[in-house]
């Protein structure tokens, strides 16, 4: 995932902390749950594998290592290569060199389990993520156990799970994609070069970084951003329930902008579900390495992420886009736990003075929200901006 700064933000907060009452937090209603079919010791692998030091962070020939992997994994499974031309492999190219030709600087990898409904099996779900991390810099490998193994491992055993069970009525393409960590362009090859029309493609999935938390916290939720763009996907959240011990928060994605691959898909105005656990402190860093994931947590958010694509790739009625996003109070929510969760770990924790005046403004202006059991546009307005200052300036 992308670092995405802006060093000017924190001189719009003033450091006067001011003393505003504790008001009462105000309880989700419950959601149903759903299996965790996908375990630990099948993820553990995967992840152990591609953050291992024999692959020195993934990046240019190492990320090629990686993407053998995937297709050895496609190939056991017995699944069939997405691209009619160059099979489990798209090339993605550089800009041209001296001569005009363009160099290939990164690989594409996927597959396709084809659709068993034949009314259906043209249109498709997407489930891409990203394989490529950061390499080595000045001696130091860096792992990307949780960027993006993590999500490698999840993509590969929903693979395997839709694979060897019942065929979905569409069509699943599972696709890794390369060189996430410069500016999408895996992503954004694909999205432009498909292996079929992306007016076929009724929902793309990816997940980046499920391993963790935000920020290290207590916090066992994931983090589900843009079913605001579609009232089915919302629906199929609230239907499909989630993994017991897991708590899903379902953000919009204006709230962090473009961070992982749904950017391309995003800006054609196709469907999309982004995961993510959030950010942490060994994020982009050489102590991101698979000994510090959290392995239950990730097994109930892959299972989660099963459980949505067989539902959709199984529907009698496909997602939508709608420009129009409805507000609910489930923004509000996420954004009142995680604060109250950095205000109690403050003894080993401590906040600056910025740090605990933003933290305690949002803390409260989003309990008086879900206590007035409304939000306007205004509210939403300001919820974006605080959040952005909090990834800024907290996390």
């Amino acid at each position: 995932m992308p670092r995405h700064r802006a060093t000017s933000a924190i001189a719009l907060i003033t450091t006067l902390v001011l003393a505003i009452p504790t008001v009462r937090a105000v309880e989700p209603s419950p959601s149903p749950s759903c299996p965790a079919t996908i375990r630990v010791e099948q993820l553990r692998p995967h992840v152990e594998f591609l953050a291992g030091a024999e692959l020195r962070g993934r990046s240019g020939r190492d990320a090629r290592r990686a993407a053998e992997y995937l297709v050895e994994r496609f190939r056991q499974m017995k699944l069939a290569p997405a691209f009619a031309q160059d099979g489990f492999v798209q090339p993605i190219p550089g800009p041209p060199d001296a001569d005009g030709l363009r160099p290939e600087i990164g690989r594409n990898v996927g597959c396709c389990l084809e659709g068993c409904d034949p009314a259906l099996k043209n249109e498709c779900v997407v489930v891409g993520v990203h394989y490529d991390h950061l390499g080595v810099r000045d001696g130091a490998v860096f792992h990307g156990a949780d960027d993006n193994a993590s999500g490698v491992a999840m993509m590969l055993e929903v693979a395997r799970h839709l694979s060897t069970g019942d065929r979905p009525r569409r069509s699943v393409f599972f696709v890794g994609f390369d060189l996430e960590e410069q500016m999408l362009w895996g992503s954004r090859w694909f999205a432009a070069h498909p292996p079929r029309p992306l007016d076929q493609v009724k929902l793309f999935v990816t997940a980046d970084m499920i391993g963790r938390s935000l920020g290290d916290l207590p916090l066992p939720a994931v983090f589900v951003l843009g079913s605001e763009c579609s009232p089915q996907l919302r629906t199929t959240l609230e239907q499909v329930g989630h993994p017991e011990g897991l708590d899903v928060a379902r953000l919009g994605i204006d709230l962090v902008g473009t961070r992982s691959d749904y950017g391309p898909f995003r800006d054609r105005k196709v469907p999309f579900l982004f995961f993510s656990t959030g950010e942490h402190p060994d994020y982009h860093t050489p102590r991101d390495i698979a000994a510090r994931i959290d392995f239950e947590k990730a097994a109930r958010v892959s299972s989660l992420v099963l459980q949505v694509v067989r539902h959709v790739a199984n529907a009698d009625v496909a997602p939508q886009w709608h420009d129009e996003a409805p507000t609910d109070l489930e923004e509000p929510w996420a954004l009142q736990r995680i604060t109250a969760l950095l205000l109690e770990a403050e003894k080993e924790r401590p906040l600056t003075d910025v740090q605990r005046y933003l933290v305690t403004t949002v803390h409260n202006r989003t309990i008086r929200i879900l206590e007035q059991g409304e939000m306007s546009a205004d509210d939403r307005t300001w919820l974006v901006r605080m959040s952005q200052l909090l990834l800024l300036s907290v996390f």
